[in-house]
Formats: structure tokens, sequence, C-alpha cells
């Protein structure tokens, strides 16, 4: 999804007063203002950089590697005398994953982004470093109504995804429905190993751990036949605990703390219907003053304003949250 403007105006980037990172902005380059939102997440995610940077490839670069690219591009990002911080790493993408001119979905670019930047990074332990900065480890539990044998079967996510309702949610409610119980339909009986036939049963999934970023996607966009929005409203908090996901935690979890909890600092906002639309970004780099980023245009911001992507009546809604855990007793 992309607007079909290009913009360059006087705040292109904007410095925070609070220590030395710039805010730059994008510009929008063949309808790329979902990469552009993306990427203003990633810069807002210091660990990400920090972890590329720890990569020092012997063997030369390629002007199609993702994770070289990346790494430019956020460094570039930081750098205010760089005229056209991610026009490789635009070019890089649509050399090999993504079309120019297309309208894209953010969560996809999110996940395409990470899973190439993996998969063609040299350095194992570097590779799997930026794995575990976003992976989600869940557990899908089939328990047979039968015999009660709980069939487990592990598996890894980058993003929440969270189904909304047609009316009004909130971020725990919808986590909830996520971890909730559910009771298979008789057409969907599920093949017992210990009883050896299908029988009815029971889907839950469970969470092992939680990652240092937790990516979260509000599933706004709808098939039935035809794609349609949801622009239903969406509460969620700056701030939450790690209470939210008590009941949801497999018997194999790793173990939430209860002194960590979750802070949000970056927002990727869908404007418009769903075959058309436009991507900014709300970012809060330093835990303090929130910016709003559309394209090359960046101005400071408030949590007010986040507050106006919860959705309802056609407004901008807000797509995927990222929020970084901390210490209860920590600052910002």
């Amino acid at each position: 999804m992309g607007s079909n403007y290009s913009k360059m105006t006087s705040r292109q980037y904007y410095r925070s007063a609070s220590f030395d990172y710039e805010v730059r902005g994008l510009l929008n380059y063949s309808l790329s203002c979902c990469v552009n939102a993306v990427l203003q997440s990633f810069s807002a995610t210091t660990e990400l950089l920090d972890i590329l940077n720890k990569w020092h490839p012997s063997d030369g670069t390629d002007e199609r590697n993702v994770p070289w690219q990346l790494r430019n591009a956020l460094e570039f990002m930081r750098d205010k005398s760089h005229p056209a911080p991610h026009e490789d790493f635009l070019k890089c993408l649509y050399h090999q994953a993504i079309r120019p001119f297309t309208q894209h979905d953010a969560d996809e670019i999110f996940h395409l982004i990470l899973n190439l930047s993996q998969e063609q990074m040299s350095d194992a332990a570097v590779a799997q470093e930026i794995r575990s900065l976003y992976e989600i480890k869940v557990e899908t539990q089939v328990v047979c109504s039968k015999c009660k044998f709980i069939h487990r079967a592990p598996s890894s996510l980058f993003s929440l995804p969270l189904a909304i309702c047609e009316g009004e949610n909130t971020l725990e409610g919808c986590i909830n429905s996520f971890l909730q119980l559910q009771k298979l339909r008789d057409s969907e009986k599920f093949n017992c190993e210990r009883c050896d036939e299908k029988q009815p049963s029971t889907h839950e999934v469970k969470l092992v751990s939680l990652p240092p970023i937790l990516c979260v996607h509000l599933k706004r966009f709808r098939n039935n036949g035809f794609t349609r929005k949801l622009f239903n409203k969406v509460t969620f908090p700056e701030t939450f605990s790690n209470d939210i996901f008590a009941a949801g935690q497999s018997e194999n979890a790793d173990g939430l703390k209860a002194d960590e909890c979750y802070s949000l600092y970056a927002v990727v906002v869908h404007i418009g219907p769903a075959m058309f639309g436009h991507y900014t970004a709300f970012i809060r780099p330093n835990q303090d003053r929130w910016y709003y980023a559309d394209d090359s245009c960046v101005q400071p911001s408030t949590w007010a304003k986040v507050q106006g992507t919860y959705g309802g009546a056609y407004r901008d809604t807000a797509y995927l949250l990222l929020y970084r855990k901390k210490s209860l007793n920590s600052s910002g």
C-alpha cells in the first residue's frame, strides 16, 4: 500500500534534544511509504543496529545483500548529511523481493526484511541475535477430548497476530482471544496419535517465551472474497505489565518475570481503505518524546496523537505496535 507522491520539506529531519539521535524523513520512491514506515520502526530499535554492527564481513559485500543494505540505511538515517539514506536499500529489495509501484502490507514487509536479514547474514551468531531480538516462541496444544492426550507443536513468530472484532476492542482483550481455548468443530476433528483415529479436540496457543522487542500485528484486513479493512477501535496502552500474558503461558515457558513490562516505542499506521492507502509511523526513540514520520516529513508529536490511531469512524489506524521489554523499576 502506498502514497502516489513524494515529499521533501524543511522538516526532513528532527534532532532530539535529549541525546544525539536524528529522526530522518525518508523520500517516497515508487510508492515506498510501507517500507519507509517499517524502516522508521527499525531505526527506533537501536538494539537492531547494535547487532548489525557486530558483523564484519571479510569477503566483501553485495549490493543485493539485505542485512548489509539495512545496516547502511540505519546508519545513514542517523546522518543528516546523507541525501538518500535508504535508496540503495529499496533497490536491494526491488531486486529480489518486492516490486516498485505496488501496494504492500507492512506486516509482510516487516517479516520479509527480518527473514532476508537472517538468511543472507554470513555470521550465524549475528543472524541468531537478530532472530532472538524479535522471536516469539509459542506452542500449539491440541487436546483429544476422549483420551486427554496433549499434542504439542512448537513454532515461532516475529509478530503477534491479533484478530479484532467488529466492535470496540482492547489490546488485552485481543491477546486473551488469541490465547483462548477453542473447541474444534466436528469437521475439524483431530487425528489423535494415541487413539489412532479422528477425535473431537480443543485447540490452544500457549506462550513459551517473549522477546526483548515485541511486535503486535493488529489484523485489520479481512478477505471474504474481497479484501476489506476493519476500522474498529482498538485501544492499547503505552506500557503494560507481563501479567497480561500470565494465563497463556505454556508448562514449558521460560517464565515471564514479574518485575518486567513492555513499553511502546513505535507504531506503524495505515491510512485509508484496504486496497489503496498510505503508511506512516510514530516513533519514540529515546522513550521520552514522540515523533511522527510521514515519508520525508518528520515532526514532534504526543502520546495523545498516537492514541488518535486507535481507529473508529474511518480514522487513521494503528497496524503494527512495537514494544520494548524493560524493568518496572527503570525510567522512561
